[in-house]
């Protein structure tokens, strides 16, 4: 199986779609979206559309805080840009998109893979994965070969052997990972529609379960036209201009 796995799209169509169209190039069999489809960006509408027909597809999706949030279930923790964004969105969701993402899950198992949007250990406290200290924490707390995660939005991976000793990696583009058996492996994705990694590349990753392995891959795609939607919209102008710096 290989899995195309998508993270933080946040309402930005223009990533979502070159995303889609290099998955498929590279051979995918199956989507995985890792949550927070909307927030930030100026198209959740069309994006929880087109997210729904690749989960009628066979894809699989999953809920991230940014969604929980734009059914109406609060804006906890987010920061004024955030909050704003999520304030505009729930204004442009209909009922069939409120009664997908209410049924989205917070984790899902395949494969021998264990897809969460944040920290694996706690999914619903929505805590992020930055480092050595709180990757040991996600990996203490599932059993699975190989957990992937998003919420973060910049790509990292962490691996634990049988001895406890926890090493940590920067992925690179477009270079396969093996994920060895021997020890246990957790993948955090960058961001489809808003990375932070100084890229503004949309990033997703393609994990592969025969053998397992995992491939981080950047597509470019039209950040001007995202970034003017964004304005159009009246969203917090620091919004699209993120986008040209990927931070």
């Amino acid at each position: 199986m290989r899995f195309a796995v998508f993270a933080d799209v946040h309402a930005n169509l223009e990533a979502f779609r070159a995303c889609l169209d290099h998955a498929r190039t590279r051979g995918a069999d199956r989507l995985v979206l890792l949550g927070d489809l909307v927030g930030y960006g100026a198209d959740p509408a069309a994006v929880l559309d087109l997210a729904m027909e690749e989960v009628g597809r066979g894809g699989l999706a999953l809920l991230g805080n940014h969604d929980e949030a734009a059914i109406g279930n609060g804006a906890t923790g987010m920061n004024d840009s955030a909050a704003a964004a999520i304030a505009w969105t729930r204004g442009k969701l209909n009922e069939t998109h409120r009664r997908f993402l209410r049924g989205l899950p917070l984790t899902i198992e395949e494969e021998g893979c264990l897809f969460v949007h944040a920290d694996p250990s706690a999914p619903a406290k929505w805590r992020y994965v930055t480092d050595s200290e709180t990757a040991n924490r996600s990996l203490q707390a599932t059993t699975a070969h190989a957990t992937v995660c998003g919420h973060v939005h910049r790509p990292a991976l962490y691996s634990l052997g049988e001895t406890g000793k926890l090493i940590a990696f920067r992925p690179v583009e477009d270079a396969p990972v093996p994920l060895t058996h021997g020890r246990r492996w957790l993948g955090v994705l960058g961001a489809v529609g808003q990375p932070r990694d100084g890229n503004p590349a949309a990033c997703y990753a393609m994990v592969d379960t025969h053998p397992m392995r995992v491939t981080w891959l950047r597509v470019p795609y039209d950040v001007v036209t995202a970034a003017a939607k964004i304005r159009a919209a009246g969203l917090p102008p620091g919004l699209a201009e993120r986008l040209f710096v990927g931070r």
